[in-house]
């Protein structure tokens, strides 16, 4: 029997490491020993401040949760780790699994995807967040030499703007209130603005700061008969859409983003595990290390999450978690 510690959300705001112990795998199974997590922070903010709505309890359970919303729960999705035990294939070799924050598990060999030879193992705990990037690029479906806007230069909309500024001849601008944001906007190599000077008349907007304000900003800049994405998820809060003004002479359309689903335009075609798998290749790109802005310790994560879920460091993007070795 193998002994491991994780983390669980006990109350609200208030985290702790528990102990379990391990079953030894089976013929089709892993054991993990984990490197790093990621710490996706929209969505664990959210459910370490206990602001899941009721109706969303079962469809927000990740692959691998433990426990209920909205206490005891242990969630997260974006762990990278060392195969210790498995069928000889993957033994040996690093892996990314969409686990929660855990130093050792056991899951189904096909619960874990192989690193690219060229992917940093301190890179990859973006790859929960690249899957939400690919899945919003398949729903907003942008094209050739289009104007694009997204709004909100967290984790996901760095993503979505880097990727997408990649497409020949597309105009895409990163926006976001904090003038700051720039710095990482200039290593993406994407424009940069703030609400107050973007450009209008696009013909995709993606919505990414979880707030009403960003959303009217979205709206704004939205050309006639243009598509707004909507990525950001409120949880239990109310966020005013500001639906008068132009929005409906502008024959807009207002379209939601998830990832728990692979975009309808290509699930005929491919299955969740392909599209992580796609989305750990796009990460190859070493420039996507600067969306990685801190890292602390495993035994550190109750105090973390507190600081990160309440006033977290202006600049704050994807938080790195270490695992000792």
């Amino acid at each position: 029997m193998t002994q491991a510690q994780a983390f669980w959300t006990t109350a609200k705001m208030q985290g702790e490491l528990r102990g379990e112990t391990l079953p030894p795998p089976g013929d089709d199974e892993v054991l993990v020993r984990a490197l790093y997590s990621g710490i996706s922070r929209g969505s664990e903010a959210l459910v370490f401040a206990g602001h899941v709505p009721e109706s969303e309890r079962t469809r927000m359970r990740c692959p691998f949760q433990a426990g209920d919303f909205p206490f005891p729960v242990k969630y997260g999705y974006a762990s990278v780790g060392l195969v210790e035990q498995g069928p000889a294939a993957l033994q040996g070799q690093v892996v990314f699994c969409l686990y929660p924050h855990q130093d050792r598990y056991v899951v189904p060999a096909d619960a874990v995807i192989p690193l690219p030879d060229d992917l940093s193992t301190k890179r990859a705990v973006l790859g929960a967040n690249a899957e939400t990037a690919l899945n919003a690029l398949w729903d907003g479906a942008p094209r050739v030499g289009d104007r694009i806007a997204v709004v909100g230069a967290g984790v996901v909309g760095c993503l979505v703007a880097a990727l997408a500024a990649r497409i020949p001849g597309t105009q895409v601008q990163l926006i976001d209130v904090d003038p700051k944001k720039e710095t990482t906007a200039r290593v993406l190599d994407v424009p940069f603005a703030t609400p107050d000077n973007a450009t209008g008349g696009c013909d995709l907007v993606v919505h990414a700061t979880g707030t009403g304000a960003g959303l009217g900003t979205a709206i704004a800049l939205a050309g006639f008969e243009a598509t707004l994405l909507e990525l950001s998820w409120y949880g239990a809060g109310d966020v005013p859409a500001p639906l008068g003004g132009a929005f409906h002479s502008q024959r807009l359309t207002l379209q939601s983003s998830q990832v728990g689903a692979v975009s309808s335009a290509r699930r005929a075609r491919w299955t969740h595990k392909q599209r992580l798998t796609k989305a750990l290749e796009l990460l190859r790109d070493p420039m996507f290390g600067h969306l990685v802005s801190g890292e602390s310790r495993f035994d550190e994560l109750p105090r973390t999450m507190q600081t990160l879920a309440g006033d977290p460091p202006a600049g704050t993007l994807c938080h790195r978690i270490a695992y000792p070795a």
